[in-house]
């Protein structure tokens, strides 16, 4: 690419190049998307047969307790076998999930437990998808386009969260809930086949470890290497203290007064601005101060998520102008983060460190939940909000302070040399 759209638009080499990057990508946006619609309607249908925002609050511990629990053998597992084959395993386990859901709600068999074990049983799964996943892609492109592959990967992410959640608004408005979880169900479908088509570089073979034995040595390797324990502490933080989803459903039907759809948009604004961003990522190619950026992006975040806690019903379209800026600053973060893992983490240890950096990533904000949802029964959700952003920013502060390395990382060689 040559002038500005090198600047503004992402890198399609990974696409081109590789077929099998193009497929897991293709498979993921289809099946994140349909995804999306399950995320809207699970605390949405809780809402609704509670209507506590502590219960909504409760889905994220449902979440990061087995994500928590079993990322790291996950990682393990990924670490040992062929991956694309342990992909075709979860994909089945998690439409597995999603079908349960669908049919139980169709049926009206569906409660409050039932709903919080079907969230444990998806994270269970996840907590084997994820590091796989994000461990496989690295090796299906090459070194130098691993940054374009992890902008990519963040312009999918952030598409299904836009397309998705506005969809599933419409659907949950239109076909129910049940209609929005077969849609879900069906979307694993594509997932599989775009798995079942790749073919994957062989890999060296590894020394076999003892499962205990292996997770030392991925911690280790974290705590020695103190810019990915910076970055992942910083995701962490950021995202408890300043991830306000559990609230939607409140501000959305006692502060905006919108209904499903417009909860679907508070949901969808927060992949539009990052989608933006991560379309828009070209000029990503050419910063050198990575780790700075990173503690920039996440400080805009958790000032729009505080700003946001703010507003008032006649303020809807600010509410998702500021959370369009804050996911966009996030998605920002999460190209360098990505790609700092990827280049500094050699191939035998990707499955550990991709699961310890998920732990980070998918447990901050579902922890985020249960923290938010427990400050709005305890306080106001206004307040939870407002808080919750703040001390999203202090921690940009503490991190920088604790960990100084990250305000010096500059990028690696191969990227620089990649972007000239």
């Amino acid at each position: 690419m040559s002038g500005w759209r090198q600047l503004l638009l992402p890198d399609t080499a990974p696409l081109r190049r590789s077929r099998s990057f193009r497929l897991l990508w293709i498979g993921q946006l289809i099946s994140l998307s349909g995804s999306q619609l399950r995320l809207v309607a699970l605390p949405y249908q809780i809402f609704l047969l509670t209507g506590s925002s502590f219960a909504v609050g409760l889905i994220g511990v449902f979440q990061a307790v087995p994500l928590l629990l079993l990322s790291l053998f996950g990682g393990v597992i990924a670490d040992a076998v062929d991956r694309r084959r342990l992909l075709l395993i979860t994909q089945v386990g998690l439409a597995g999930v999603s079908l349960t859901l669908a049919f139980t709600t169709q049926t009206g068999l569906a409660s409050v437990p039932l709903l919080y074990v079907l969230t444990a049983a998806g994270a269970c799964f996840s907590a084997l998808d994820n590091p796989t996943r994000a461990s496989l892609a690295p090796t299906l492109v090459d070194r130098s386009l691993i940054r374009a592959a992890m902008a990519l990967n963040q312009t999918i992410f952030q598409f299904a969260l836009v397309f998705g959640s506005a969809v599933a608004g419409v659907t949950i408005a239109k076909l129910g809930l049940a209609g929005a979880y077969w849609l879900d169900a069906a979307s694993f479908a594509a997932s599989f086949v775009a798995v079942w088509l790749m073919r994957t570089p062989p890999r060296a073979p590894a020394e076999r470890q003892p499962v205990l034995g292996a997770l030392v040595e991925g911690v280790r390797y974290l705590g020695a290497t103190r810019i990915l324990l910076a970055t992942m502490s910083l995701d962490f933080l950021a995202t408890f203290f300043g991830s306000p989803r559990a609230l939607f459903p409140y501000y959305a039907e006692r502060v905006f007064h919108v209904g499903p759809e417009g909860l679907g948009l508070l949901y969808a604004s927060m992949g539009a601005g990052a989608l933006v961003a991560a379309v828009g990522s070209g000029w990503t190619a050419r910063v050198q101060r990575q780790g700075l950026t990173v503690l920039v992006a996440v400080g805009v975040w958790g000032i729009a998520i505080a700003l946001f806690g703010v507003l008032d019903e006649r303020a809807f379209a600010l509410a998702l102008l500021l959370l369009a800026i804050a996911n966009g600053a996030d998605a920002v973060s999460s190209i360098f983060r990505g790609t700092i893992l990827q280049l500094v983490v050699p191939d035998a240890l990707r499955g550990r460190l991709n699961a310890i950096n998920i732990m980070f990533v998918l447990a901050g904000p579902q922890l985020g939940q249960f923290e938010s949802g427990a400050v709005a029964a305890l306080w106001s959700p206004v307040g939870s909000v407002i808080s919750g952003g703040l001390a999203c920013v202090a921690s940009v502060f503490a991190i920088a302070a604790w960990i100084p390395e990250i305000v010096r990382y500059r990028a690696h060689r191969d990227e620089v040399a990649a972007a000239d």
